[in-house]
């Protein structure tokens, strides 16, 4: 079922601040650059408590993105101690409100929690929270309305450019589920004589299996990006290392068939023709047949 989501421009620029609404939903969230954020300071919003997430420039190249994520009882008076603070160089901000009934203390920290805990699991950004804080004691009620918020907060991020949510990993019963229900459409096989790998393509993603194998060493015709990206599968564990080659620990998203080819092959390749179907046609062909 689709969702209805309202963004409005604040200052009628392309690249200034918006606010974006869903629906019939509560809450609403509050975009701006970070050298747009005192033009709007005077809105109503900011006086709210709610859950904000920084986004910088990361300090290691294998992420696109470094997150802060924190809460407070009063948006407005965390973000100019943020804004003052050298320690905290970002470039964008977003943060989320509750419409009608105010969030109380103990909700934004729930979200905070939920908030760094996913994307943490999701390890698609560089997190720049010391640590993961505590989730507070809610009643069942509460953490059910927590979670519907949550669910909204996590459609409006991409589509504000935070990224952190897209999780790099598949969870095993999400693929299983979304196969009785015809989103996974082929599986398809890299075979060497030194390894092999399985790929499934779904609505996520193209997502290499659990317990695929790659090869070990990059060959030098790699280009940076798939370094970085080698890099950041190695850092969250999501790569690891056996013998003389590399296993994959968790099924892995990535989002075109030679990004995948690319990390089980260790070289520049053309997915397309590179993953093979159990009845040996090339993941173009299938594609093509699809298609006709």
């Amino acid at each position: 079922m689709g969702k209805k989501l309202t963004v409005f421009m604040i200052d009628g620029t392309a690249y200034g601040p918006r606010l974006s609404e869903i629906g019939n939903w509560v809450g609403k969230a509050i975009y701006s650059p970070r050298a747009s954020v005192n033009k709007i300071m005077n809105r109503s919003e900011f006086d709210n408590p709610g859950i904000y997430c920084l986004k910088g420039d990361p300090t290691d190249d294998a992420y696109d993105e470094k997150i802060y994520i924190g809460e407070a009882e009063n948006i407005k008076a965390r973000l100019k101690q943020h804004l003052s603070d050298p320690n905290k160089d970002f470039k964008e901000l977003i943060f989320f409100v509750s419409k009608d009934e105010l969030l109380t203390k103990t909700q934004i920290r729930y979200l905070e929690s939920r908030l760094v805990q996913l994307a943490i699991e999701a390890k698609t950004a560089q997190i720049d929270n010391g640590n993961s804080p505590s989730l507070p004691t809610l009643h069942e009620a509460d953490i059910s309305d927590m979670e519907y918020f949550l669910e909204q907060i996590k459609l409006i991020l991409p589509v504000m450019g935070f990224k952190f949510l897209i999780s790099s990993t598949a969870k095993q019963e999400k693929i299983e589920n979304r196969e009785t229900e015809n989103f996974v459409h082929e599986t398809y096989f890299i075979r060497t004589n030194s390894f092999k790998a399985s790929m499934k393509e779904t609505d996520q993603g193209y997502i290499i299996l659990k317990g695929s194998e790659a090869k070990k060493k990059l060959s030098n015709s790699c280009t940076e990006t798939y370094r970085n990206l080698r890099r950041k599968l190695l850092e969250t564990n999501i790569l690891v290392e056996f013998n003389d080659k590399l296993i994959f620990a968790e099924d892995a998203v990535f989002n075109s068939p030679s990004a995948a080819s690319n990390m089980v092959l260790g070289r520049n390749s053309n997915g397309f023709t590179e993953w093979i179907s159990e009845k040996g046609k090339s993941f173009r062909e299938v594609q093509e047949i699809i298609n006709n």
